[in-house]
């Protein structure tokens, strides 16, 4: 068999550039219930993300999977003639590849082969823009290494900018390379915890404030930060990319009937997450699990938009969100939509409280949006009557800030208020621990 071509590729370090030519592969392995087309577009988009060039789609159906290969010995040469009249460099795999499977395919196709996982590890790698991100990604990458013996390897002790699959000195040795990621794994985790307990303080001190937070999740490029954008007047990064975001954005919110409100932008999420990602970013995650409620950010012009609902709420399950939690539905894109789709999905969200149609690109259905979030917060309110001292004026002002009092009736010394409150509002008031207040649910 020829070898493949070498533009983009240098043999001898084993190392990609960006511009690489690339096929992309979908192993149709049947019970999935997404389009191919739709598919190998997503997966396109990611390897296009990392500066890719990708040159053909290649859709394969596997109906029993090879130990050695995933696919067929017959579509293994069928795909090596591909990677050979394209001359590409590299085979991006859409699927979870063990890496005697990833050896074998770079054997038999004469490319270097990058599966699903690797692919969204480094992107991850690139977009990763904070200390925490970068600390995250690292340890996502070193976890999915660890049990690799391919030609992916980068010996720790060399520095090197990134945590990419693309380039590597090779081979070599390999025991060192996994105890020095043992020792870099174990150092990584333990920064980590420090960033949990350090977010954790954070978390703590807003719930002792009085402003609901507000988290949007998603799919990837379904709008979340164009979403945040409009709605906050923030700059954060948000373009037709998938992974535009990464790293966590909060921003205070302006909502109607409520002082204030934390908004938090979160990074996408997507099918077969990697659970080293999963795992790894974790304490960022944890915005969500905290948040009071959850804002699923939907692109309906989509073909796969049923299917990444149920993907969003997998992850959110996996990290532990509970299904109590409040949660709504934005059905972005609208702008996309045919006249006749648009309409009849408006018409639908209107006869539904937890959801609305909107195009977070021109506005519309952004104000109600706002609406729905602030009647959403507040519906979970319950009625409490207060009794306070007839001099208890900052008593007075901290229920009229916060909650909705209803009436109230006065005495010689003593005040009662009829106040709608959250639970958690009602909560802190009763730790301020005045003894001059006396508190009767």
């Amino acid at each position: 068999m020829t070898s493949a071509p070498t533009q983009g590729f240098d043999r001898d370090r084993d190392e990609f550039t960006r511009g690489a030519r690339a096929i992309v592969v979908l192993p149709d392995q049947g019970g999935a219930n997404r389009d191919n087309d739709a598919r190998l577009a997503e997966t396109a988009g990611l390897a296009e993300a990392i500066g890719v060039e990708v040159v053909d789609r290649v859709a394969l159906r596997v109906r029993q999977p090879r130990a050695a290969t995933l696919i067929g010995s017959g579509q293994v040469q069928g795909l090596a003639t591909i990677v050979q009249q394209n001359e590409a460099t590299l085979v991006v795999v859409d699927a979870a590849l063990s890496p005697i499977q990833q050896r074998n395919l770079e054997t038999g196709v004469g490319a270097k082969v990058i599966d699903r996982t690797g692919l969204i590890l480094e992107i991850f790698g690139e977009r990763a823009a904070t200390a925490e991100g970068r600390l995250q990604v690292e340890l996502a990458h070193l976890d999915y290494q660890a049990g690799r013996l391919v030609r992916s390897w980068t010996h720790l002790e060399r520095q090197r900018g990134g945590f990419g699959f693309l380039g590597g000195p090779g081979e070599t040795q390999i025991e060192a390379d996994r105890r020095l990621i043992r020792d870099r794994m174990a150092k990584l985790r333990r920064e980590l915890d420090q960033v949990t307990r350090t977010r954790g303080l954070h978390r703590d001190r807003r719930q002792r404030a009085p402003w609901p937070v507000i988290a949007l999740v998603g799919y990837t490029n379904a709008g979340k930060s164009t979403l945040f954008n409009r709605l906050t007047g923030a700059d954060v990064m948000a373009e037709d990319l998938l992974f535009a975001t990464l790293d966590p954005t909060l921003r205070q919110l302006s909502l109607p009937g409520l002082e204030k409100a934390i908004l938090s932008d979160t990074v996408g999420f997507v099918s077969d997450l990697p659970t080293q990602l999963v795992a790894a970013f974790k304490a960022t995650l944890e915005e969500v699990v905290s948040a009071d409620l959850l804002v699923h950010v939907r692109d309906v012009a989509h073909p796969d938009s049923e299917a990444q609902r149920t993907d969003v709420e997998a992850v959110l399950a996996e990290i532990g969100v509970s299904e109590t939690t409040l949660r709504m539905e934005a059905w972005n894109k609208l702008d996309l939509l045919e006249p006749d789709r648009h309409d009849a999905l408006v018409a639908e969200a209107g006869r539904r409280d937890d959801v609305v149609a909107l195009s977070a690109l021109t506005g519309e259905g952004v104000n109600v949006l706002m609406e729905a979030v602030a009647l959403r917060l507040t519906s979970a309110h319950r009625q409490y009557r207060i009794t306070l001292a007839a001099g208890d004026g900052a008593g007075a002002a901290w229920l009229h800030a916060h909650g909705e009092v209803l009436g109230q009736e006065a005495t010689d010394d003593r005040v009662a208020y009829d106040v709608r409150l959250a639970k958690r509002d009602h909560e802190r008031f009763l730790q301020r621990g005045d003894p001059e207040r006396v508190l009767n649910r």
